[in-house]
């Protein structure tokens, strides 16, 4: 690293005319710029500057060394820029990791700011499973859910309401319509789940009288993959607890329909992680915002 000092401050000489001149841009003393010349040319072996009272002329070795010593300088001040382009403006690629139910949102969410961005790249990562934001070199995860302790940080996007949802076959086929949790213990149950524990366990709330009731029941089908759960809640195969902003297309067009909706069945909380907290690209501080502005505007969530 030295040497690659050494090699600025000559350069900065060439540049300037002169080891005073030279001095004062890199705010050093003209013997300490001075020294730094005499070492480089003492671990060469040969002459680069000759010196006189009135000025500074390069040998043909010092020539071909400035050279490379002036393109050093250059690299290193295209990187410095790159940097401040970097925190000032999105740009380069954007390693994104969501859970595999966010890809109906991926587009929409994102789509507008990537096309006003033409130097930004994204990489989507989609997996149910938690990945290690070091090892995978990503820039910004999507959680659902309780965060487990670690060391990452998390900043909070919003929170969905979790509703009780069948499709109008699976109603129509049972002839009725629950009206109380208590009612749903022997029916046919699609659990998202990444514990082999096949049974799921709910603690409800009635709205309005505090009312509670706790269910557990074994489901018919366990997926670690969230959308699965919901295709095959519209497929008439049982009913499941889905997040009110994954439904909520559903819910209009009829393909599900919302059971005991005076019962609080609990919200799942959405999380922006990385891996620091501090010196954030530009195309990580912004695309934090957009995901929070994007959930803020989904219907069923809640800030």
């Amino acid at each position: 690293m030295e040497d690659f000092r050494r090699m600025a401050i000559f350069a900065a000489v060439v540049e300037r005319g002169s080891m005073s001149a030279a001095a004062r841009q890199l705010d050093m003393t003209p013997s300490a710029v001075s020294q730094h010349i005499r070492q480089l040319e003492q671990e060469a072996g040969l002459t680069l500057l000759h010196r006189s009272t009135r000025q500074l002329t390069l040998t043909d070795a010092g020539q071909r060394f400035y050279i490379q010593c002036a393109a050093m300088c250059e690299a290193a001040s295209r990187a410095r820029a790159e940097l401040a382009a970097e925190h000032q403006r999105p740009s380069g690629e954007l390693r994104l990791a969501a859970p595999a139910g966010f890809t109906q949102h991926a587009a929409p969410a994102l789509g507008r700011w990537l096309a006003v961005h033409p130097e930004l790249r994204l990489r989507l990562l989609m997996d149910d499973a938690p990945i290690d934001l070091i090892q995978a070199r990503v820039d910004l995860a999507l959680r659902f859910g309780n965060l487990q302790d670690s060391s990452w940080v998390a900043r909070h996007l919003g929170r969905s309401a979790t509703v009780l949802c069948a499709s109008p076959h699976w109603i129509t086929a049972h002839s009725s319509t629950p009206r109380h949790p208590g009612e749903l213990a022997q029916l046919p149950w699609l659990e998202m789940s990444r514990s082999d524990d096949a049974q799921a366990d709910f603690l409800w709330r009635q709205q309005g009288t505090a009312q509670e009731y706790r269910l557990q029941v074994r489901p018919l089908m366990v997926s670690n993959h969230r959308s699965a759960v919901q295709q095959f809640c519209e497929a008439g195969l049982g009913l499941a607890l889905l997040s009110a902003h994954d439904v909520a297309a559903s819910l209009k067009a009829g393909s599900l329909v919302r059971l005991l909706p005076d019962w609080d069945m609990g919200m799942l909380d959405i999380w922006a992680v990385t891996a620091s907290r501090d010196s954030l690209p530009a195309k990580v501080r912004e695309a934090i915002e957009v995901l929070r502005e994007y959930f803020a505007q989904l219907e069923g969530m809640q800030n």
